[in-house]
């Protein structure tokens, strides 16, 4: 036993397969409890035979703060942290003893790395800060859908980096985010103003190809007067560029990338889509300003996702491609290397160092 009472809670439905890793992973805490909303296949079942608590019901019309909020009604009163996960996530061995380092009496919160995506090697791809950690009381889930954790108890809230817990997530391939863009357009009826919601409706116009409905939607929500969070204010101008870029406006992309760094200029997301976006239009000089600037950018945001892209090879391979196409080859060598570095495997990198070399040896 810990210092302190910790229990993990979820909600699930039809994850028989993610059962067992999830449970290996989560029985560190004195306490699972699980919100099943539905399962057709055995996950109930095996959850109980693997010892977690599970609460069967269904949510109707469909919400995903109204499931995890009757998923953190279930966790008893007398636990001193709640750790809500998914099963489709899982912890690095030893999270509890980590949290417990850092966790204090009057902490509300713990922020945590969170590893949202993988490469085919299984190293990290896109990461941020989780805070899904928290107290037991003063905590409500918001929002139908991209739901968060807000605090409405006595401030001041307090929170703790828990710099060691690492949780990744690997995902079902299989499942569809098919019910995010009605859940998303509900949300900003419900609630026109709120940034938040029509951040996201705006991207996920993005991912749907819908690239004029994704422009709009977030020139609206940098207008909105909730809209002051920089970092995402910078992620709403790298979707606006990223749109007119795929539309083939490539005056106003630029526009709007510059005006992304600008808003968050200690992040790399936005030189390094400046740099891609003009490597593809053959522009050398505006592609080595923007990857060599993103280079010099050394640490990860704590508060905002960091892309995978920018911390990768990529911005030293976009710098090593401009370099040599400028006539810059000792430079461009230097960052052929440094690429091949951070992707030793990957045969393009080889070959492009080997062109660059035979250049320098002329």
């Amino acid at each position: 036993m810990g210092r302190y009472q910790v229990c993990v809670y979820a909600i699930a439905k039809n994850e028989e397969k993610f059962v067992d890793r999830w449970m290996d992973s989560m029985r560190e805490a004195d306490l699972v409890v699980v919100t099943d909303t539905g399962s057709t296949d055995g996950t109930v079942e095996k959850l109980r035979g693997r010892g977690a608590v599970v609460f069967t019901e269904e949510v109707k019309p469909w919400r995903f703060d109204a499931a995890r909020n009757l998923s953190l009604d279930h966790v008893p009163a007398g636990v001193d942290i709640c750790v809500c996960t998914d099963l489709d996530e899982v912890f690095s061995p030893g999270w509890r003893e980590h949290l417990e380092q850092v966790w204090q009496p009057d902490t509300n919160t713990a922020r945590y790395l969170y590893n949202w995506s993988h490469r085919p090697d299984g190293s990290p791809d896109m990461q941020f800060y989780y805070s899904k950690i928290h107290s037991r009381k003063g905590f409500r889930w918001r929002y139908p859908v991209h739901e968060y954790l807000y605090y409405n108890g006595t401030p001041p809230q307090r929170t703790v980096y828990a710099d060691s817990v690492v949780l990744d997530h690997y995902p079902d391939p299989e499942k569809s985010r098919g019910s995010y863009l009605p859940l998303l357009e509900t949300a900003v009826r419900e609630n026109p103003e709120d940034d938040r919601m029509c951040y996201y409706l705006g991207r996920e116009y993005l991912y749907l190809g819908r690239f004029p409905d994704c422009i709009k939607t977030l020139k609206r929500h940098l207008s909105l007067p909730a809209s002051t969070w920089a970092e995402e204010r910078c992620a709403s101008m790298r979707w606006i560029a990223k749109s007119y870029h795929r539309l083939g406006k490539d005056r106003e992309a630029y526009s709007w990338y510059l005006r992304a760094a600008a808003e968050a200029p200690h992040l790399r997301d936005p030189y390094v889509e400046l740099a891609q976006a003009a490597y593809e239009k053959k522009d050398w000089l505006t592609s080595f300003f923007a990857a060599e600037k993103a280079l010099s950018i050394r640490e990860k945001s704590k508060t905002y996702v960091n892309m995978g892209y920018s911390w990768d090879h990529t911005p030293d391979d976009l710098c090593a491609i401009a370099c040599y196409r400028l006539g810059f080859l000792e430079r461009s060598a230097e960052h052929a290397r440094k690429a091949l570095e951070l992707s030793p495997g990957n045969e393009r990198l080889k070959n492009n160092l080997r062109l660059i070399e035979q250049a320098l040896s002329k």
